[in-house]
């Protein structure tokens, strides 16, 4: 999956590939040191991502 995307050829492709592949491979270390109740104190507003998928999903193109 992640040398797929590194194989799209645009400009950052490789750099973005392997951040993806970072996170996924160390989630716990990208995500253990985010606390997300603090983050919701600083924005109130925060949204999971499901509850932005289902406000955003029509303006996705899928074509």
């Amino acid at each position: 999956m992640y040398d797929q995307y590194r194989g799209l050829g645009f400009p950052g492709a490789d750099d973005l590939g392997n951040m993806f592949q970072f996170y996924r491979d160390f989630d716990e270390v990208c995500n253990g040191v985010r606390d997300v109740k603090y983050s919701k104190v600083l924005n109130p507003e925060l949204q999971s991502f499901d509850m932005w998928l289902e406000a955003n999903a029509n303006r996705i193109p899928l074509e």
